[in-house]
C-alpha cells in the first residue's frame, strides 16, 4: 500500500500519515517551528536530497501548511512559511519531541 493510498482512509490517524507521515516531511516541519524557511536550509538540515526537499515542500503548499513566498525576484527565490493549518501542526510536533527525549534519549559513550 502506497501512503497516498491513505489519504481517504476512515482513519484520521491514517489520512494525516498520508500527508506527513515520512521523515522527511517531519523534519522539514520541526526546521519550520525552528525558523527556518528556505529550501538549502532544509536541504542541510534534513540531509535529504534536493528532489526529496522540492517534492515534501510542494505536498506541504498543496496541503496549505506551508505557503510560498517570493522574497527575491531577480533570481527567483522563495521562502516558506507556516500557515495557521501548519501552525497547528506544532503541538503534535512537541509530543513527538518529549515522547523521544524520555524514550530514546541520546546515548553517549562512556569514558574509562
Amino acid at each position: 500500500m502506497k501512503w497516498t493510498d491513505l489519504d481517504e482512509n476512515w482513519c484520521p490517524v491514517a489520512r494525516t500519515l498520508s500527508l506527513v507521515g515520512d521523515r522527511w516531511t517531519l523534519l522539514i516541519l520541526r526546521d519550520c517551528f525552528l525558523g527556518m524557511s528556505k529550501f538549502d536550509e532544509f536541504a542541510t538540515s534534513t540531509g535529504a536530497t534536493r528532489h526529496i526537499v522540492s517534492d515534501r515542500l510542494k505536498r506541504l503548499v498543496e496541503a496549505e501548511i506551508l505557503e510560498k513566498v517570493a522574497y527575491s525576484e531577480r533570481p527567483k527565490r522563495f521562502e516558506y512559511k507556516l500557515t495557521d493549518k501548519g501552525n497547528e501542526f506544532g503541538p503534535a510536533l512537541m509530543t513527538f519531541r518529549d515522547w523521544g527525549k524520555k524514550h530514546l534519549p541520546v546515548r553517549r559513550p562512556t569514558h574509562a
